[in-house]
C-alpha cells in the first residue's frame, strides 16, 4: 500500500486501475487521500466519481489557495474530464512547493469504476 503512494506521488500520476484500488482502500480506512475534482459544476453534474471529496473549479481555485495549503499534509488527487486541467494544476502546484499531490491520468474518462450521475454536490464545494 504505502509503495502505492510512493509511485503516485512520485510519478504525480494514478491511472483509474490505481485509484479504483485506492477508494477501496480509503473505504477500508486503510488509507486516507483527498480526491479533487477541478472540472465545472456543470460537469460535476454530468458524471463524477463515487469519493470525491472535494469540487474546486479551475475558475475559482485562485482563491481557494489558502485552503489547499491546510490540506498539504494529505495525499491530494485532482481529476477533470482527460487530463489537460490537472496536468496545469499539477506543473503550478509544484511551483509552489507541494510534493504531494498526483492527477488522474486521463481524467474521468480514463476512470472505470463507479461514476455517479446527476449526483450531489459533495459538501466541501468550492465556487
Amino acid at each position: 500500500m504505502m509503495n502505492l503512494v510512493k509511485t503516485v506521488t512520485k510519478s504525480c500520476e494514478v491511472s483509474g486501475e490505481e485509484l479504483h484500488v485506492m477508494l477501496n482502500l480509503r473505504a477500508q480506512k486503510r488509507l486516507d487521500f483527498v480526491l479533487i475534482d477541478i472540472r465545472e459544476m456543470y460537469e460535476y453534474s454530468e458524471s463524477s466519481i463515487r469519493g470525491t471529496d472535494i469540487l474546486m473549479p479551475t475558475s475559482t481555485i485562485h482563491q481557494h489557495m489558502d485552503e489547499l495549503k491546510k490540506l498539504a499534509n494529505k495525499l491530494l488527487i485532482f481529476y477533470c474530464h482527460i487530463g489537460g486541467r490537472t496536468t496545469q494544476m499539477i506543473f503550478i502546484l509544484r511551483r509552489m512547493g507541494f510534493s504531494n499531490i498526483a492527477q488522474l491520468s486521463g481524467g474521468i474518462d480514463a476512470f472505470h469504476g463507479e461514476k455517479l450521475k446527476n449526483a450531489p454536490f459533495p459538501k466541501n464545494i468550492r465556487s
